[in-house]
């Protein structure tokens, strides 16, 4: 279960870290996992502030979702083996969502479990990827349809690697950050809606809300049995645009997708009646002013669309579930979309 002792936020070159590595891992081999772009922008400041991690082992992953697959982990798990890494042994993530994801993941199931911690460095990451136990890769356009619930050891969030980071990738943690605003709390929602550049975004302040946010649906539901369930609000339609995207060899990030999947999501709850025009127009209008819409060319397009979205796994009994919203910080988890009011909001992305 997540505890406010699993997370540290701020410097890492102050935290627990050192300590733990000196202490409670200090025979142990450590690996270190990371991805093109982690192991360019990001490795050296970790390897430079921390002698205890010069002999360890690093791990490269091709950088991109079109990766995050069981191909690459057979390759990982085939490195471990090499290296005779053992369950006492320690791997550290560090990278953005599709790392801890993965590097999660690999950790969960080698040789049935080895400590793992992560290091999130992007803000997607730091705000909600890192944070709760969910482990996961893709299998063909499907979103982390294989996966385990196993919790890091602990969490270090560190603003300083988002320095690093392209404003596209500051947006798409944004995205996540608006969905837990919408389903949890106004007040953190106003503060987000007036950003108008994603600089303001690099705020630990902020950061640190949503992580607490993401942290409080986790405790009362570790293994997603009810109220954790709206922490997918987006993801319903927003997972199928991504598979889809990945599908038609045109990705676009997931941020971007979480965030039309909140638009989409958000229209169908005021379609229904229950969502207020004036909250569903703030919602469209704050995220329109930052994320494109995607386009969908034809009625087969469309119909493959669905058929992702009907795979999805958080629904049941061949029903699209999602999560309805009644107002801005108050919402209803396993809410049944009609696939036709479905299929009505996503044609507003046709040509």
């Amino acid at each position: 279960m997540t505890n406010n002792e699993q997370i540290e936020f701020g410097s890492i070159l102050s935290s627990s870290f050192e300590a733990l590595i000196d202490v409670r891992y200090e025979k142990s081999k450590k690996i270190i996992i990371v991805d093109e772009n982690t192991h360019d922008n990001c490795l050296e400041y970790l390897l430079t502030s921390f002698d205890q991690l010069k002999d360890a082992e690093v791990m490269l992953l091709p950088a991109g979702e079109q990766n995050k697959v069981m191909e690459v982990c057979f390759q990982v798990w085939n490195a471990l083996s090499e290296y005779r890494i053992g369950r006492k042994d320690l791997i550290i993530n560090l990278g953005g969502g599709m790392v801890t994801d993965m590097g999660g993941f690999m950790a969960s199931v080698y040789k049935r479990g080895v400590d793992f911690i992560h290091i999130p460095t992007s803000l997607l990451g730091m705000v909600d990827a890192s944070i709760g136990g969910k482990t996961g890769i893709d299998l063909g356009p499907f979103k982390n349809q294989l996966g385990t619930f196993s919790q890091a050891q602990k969490i270090y969030i560190d603003p300083i690697f988002l320095a690093t980071l392209p404003e596209a990738e500051l947006w798409n943690g944004y995205a996540e950050m608006l969905k837990h605003a919408i389903i949890a709390d106004p007040d953190h929602w106003k503060s987000l809606i007036s950003i108008a550049s994603p600089d303001e975004l690099i705020n630990l302040s902020l950061i640190q809300k949503s992580a607490e946010i993401k942290m409080s649906f986790v405790n009362q539901d570790p293994f997603e049995k009810g109220s954790r369930k709206l922490l997918n609000f987006g993801h319903t339609i927003g997972h199928a645009i991504e598979g889809f995207s990945l599908e038609k060899d045109q990705p676009i990030a997931h941020g971007h997708a979480v965030a039309i999947g909140l638009l989409l999501e958000s229209e169908l709850s005021f379609r229904s009646g229950n969502l207020s025009e004036a909250d569903f127009l703030t919602i469209e209008q704050s995220i329109k002013k930052v994320f494109p819409l995607v386009s969908i060319d034809s009625d087969a397009e469309l119909d493959e669309l669905l058929s992702i979205m009907h795979n999805d796994k958080k629904n049941s009994e061949g029903k699209i579930l999602g999560i309805l919203i009644h107002k801005i910080g108050q919402c209803t988890y396993d809410y049944e979309f009609e696939e036709e009011e479905v299929r009505r909001v996503l044609k507003t992305l046709c040509n």
